[in-house]
């Protein structure tokens, strides 16, 4: 019992001043347990495993979340975003989630506007106070419809059709940026509002795209599309699970940042690894 004998002592008087027949008797200098005693043993003992049952009944209660988890996610977050979702989600069945699929001028919005709790992007708005944790590297490839690589790899001054993404898009943004800094010549745009009419419209040989590796994962295994190894690619960005620094996180989204900082290295080494793969 990790206690000295007069400390046992003082207990048993104590406990048996809650009645008025006595819980034990001295025969022979021996101490023995008197028959109400023994009964007041059994009860103790039921009462006790009752509040164990109650305790591990109240952490579970505690343990269990419960509440909606509301992201923002940038268009090409899409194919990431549910991999480090899945195992959180699976873990605490009382969690609703709510996800927007969006490009980056809108997170942002979203974020100033306090209509979300966390984003995920890969260009940081610098007019926010944020806080944020970086998930993994988010590689930009020039793509084509195979064949159609060679016109750039032998004759890289022709002018030819580019597909870009909306205005407000980031991955447009850096694929103005690369064609400007190289000086490749643009024969004619087409704006296209999301990641699947870019990449079918590649697929048909409309253009030539730039997109994160993340999107093309089946068009590449297929053969359908084909990244272009030149100079200057890829675009090396970074994922960012970010939020707003002065607000108030809920318990479910606490504990799913707490989740993302313990297990994002298990969750990229079991869904990307196949990134290594990529020219």
């Amino acid at each position: 019992m990790n206690l000295t004998q007069p400390a046992v002592s003082i207990q048993l008087k104590n406990f048996q001043k809650q009645f008025d027949q006595p819980l034990t008797e001295v025969i022979n200098r021996r101490l023995h347990i008197t028959e109400f005693g023994r009964q007041v043993s059994v009860m103790a003992e039921k009462i006790l495993v009752e509040a164990a049952v109650l305790q591990q009944h109240h952490k579970m209660m505690r343990d269990q979340l419960k509440g909606r988890l509301r992201i923002s996610v940038v268009s090409t977050g899409k194919y990431v975003m549910p991999y480090f979702l899945s195992g959180f989600m699976a873990k605490h069945q009382g969690v609703e989630l709510s996800m927007d699929v969006t490009n980056k001028t809108k997170v942002t919005s979203h974020l100033q506007l306090n209509e979300t709790d966390l984003a995920l992007i890969s260009v940081i708005p610098a007019h926010l106070k944020l806080k944020k944790i970086s998930l993994m590297d988010n590689k930009l490839y020039l793509i084509c419809k195979p064949g159609m690589e060679k016109k750039i790899l032998k004759k890289k001054t022709d002018p030819i059709t580019w597909i870009y993404r909306e205005q407000g898009s980031a991955t447009r943004y850096a694929m103005e940026h690369f064609i400007s800094k190289s000086g490749m010549a643009t024969n004619r745009l087409i704006e296209l509002s999301t990641n699947e009419a870019v990449k079918q419209a590649v697929m048909a040989g409309l253009g030539y795209a730039i997109m994160s590796a993340t999107a093309i994962k089946n068009e590449i295994a297929l053969n359908q599309i084909c990244i272009i190894p030149i100079k200057g690619l890829p675009i090396i960005q970074e994922w960012k699970l970010i939020w707003l620094a002065e607000k108030k996180l809920s318990p479910v989204t606490e504990a799913f940042i707490r989740y993302i900082q313990e297990h994002k290295k298990d969750i990229i080494e079991k869904d990307f690894a196949w990134l290594q793969s990529i020219v």
